[in-house]
């Protein structure tokens, strides 16, 4: 366990270390504007903000310009993904020198010191390579969504610590070491990023950030989670809501190329059964049951469970997300997952 200090408060603030502040867009106006807002709010004076506009089709660009004039706003043209979405941004403001990047969800409201919270904490603990946030939801302001993660392998899921607890002792209130950073909020040492590299476009949107933990755990890198660093979260608000149809397709694909890539084989292995598993709910064995029979019967039920007219719309997504995953078919998802997201929501 790590405890962090107040040593190196005011050097870290009076030696003008410079941070870049990047927000990602696409189609999310309201949000973004009200993020913005409140980084108008921060402590920290030395601090600029990129916003990437991810291919919006409603009026987010002029908006944004209109109400911030003075900010960077970098136009894709496309919906580039999570991923690489933030990379262009990462991309902008290493030109810009900057020490420190804080890749933030535009579906966020931050506490006005959160620079100050990472920039102690990421001094103080100089083999720090990602920290993230404290994490509240938007609609409970006194409920936690995330104080750090671990990996739960007899379930295949990560566990987010305090999901759904009222924030009312000292409980999550330590900086510690954890197994991934929330996307949600990630402040990386840019020094890191020539031996670390971008995120990789391939996952386009969740595990994306997972991936790049344990990528800098790898090389040797702390991932922290710092108590002091908070933020209003208002959750999945670029996949429609948990348990979409969209979330329900990356989820599936990307979990997999993720333990593919940082788990044992055993490990894969559970992780890929339990999957199929979720998305086919096969039975196990039965005794007495001819095992080909047992067999046949599992196939034929799970072909029709995904494809029959009235399947659930996020069974057929995950089904279609595994199938993704097994062709090595990434990046965005197909117009069908897009599709079920649409009509899930009419």
């Amino acid at each position: 366990m790590i405890a962090p200090t107040q040593s190196n408060k005011v050097s870290a603030v009076a030696a003008g270390i410079h941070v870049s502040v990047i927000l990602l867009n696409w189609n999310g106006k309201d949000d973004t504007l009200d993020c913005l807002k409140s980084l108008q709010d921060l402590s920290y004076p030395n601090y600029d903000i990129i916003v990437i506009d991810n291919g919006s089709t409603d009026d987010s660009v002029s908006a944004i310009k209109q109400g911030f004039p003075d900010i960077a706003l970098i136009e894709t043209g496309a919906n580039l993904g999570f991923a690489e979405g933030n990379n262009v941004g990462i991309r902008h403001a290493l030109k810009q020198n900057s020490d420190y990047i804080l890749l933030l969800n535009n579906d966020t409201i931050v506490a006005p010191d959160i620079l100050t919270a990472f920039i102690i904490a990421a001094e103080d603990n100089p083999n720090g390579g990602l920290f993230t946030a404290k994490m509240y939801y938007h609609s409970k302001p006194d409920t936690l969504g995330y104080a750090g993660a671990t990996w739960d392998p007899d379930n295949s899921v990560f566990i987010h610590k305090g999901k759904g607890e009222k924030d009312d002792s000292a409980k999550y209130d330590t900086l510690i070491e954890t197994d991934y950073a929330c996307g949600c909020a990630i402040f990386i040492r840019t020094s890191i990023l020539p031996k670390l590299g971008l995120m990789d476009k391939q996952f386009f949107l969740t595990y994306e950030e997972t991936d790049w933990s344990f990528r800098a755990r790898a090389l040797g890198y702390s991932v922290l989670y710092v108590p002091q660093a908070v933020l209003w979260h208002k959750v999945s608000v670029s996949f429609g809501g948990p348990g979409s149809p969209l979330q329900s397709y990356f989820f599936a694909r990307n979990r997999l190329l993720w333990a593919e890539r940082h788990l044992s084989k055993k490990e894969y292995c559970s992780v890929l059964r339990y999957s199929m598993q979720e998305i086919f709910a096969w039975n196990v064995r039965r005794p007495g049951v001819n095992p080909l029979k047992n067999i046949y019967w599992n196939l034929s039920g799970s072909l029709r469970r995904v494809r029959k007219p009235n399947a659930s719309p996020a069974i057929r997504a995950k089904y279609l997300g595994l199938r993704d995953y097994m062709l090595r078919r990434f990046g965005d998802c197909p117009t069908e997952v897009r599709q079920l997201a649409r009509s899930a929501r009419s």
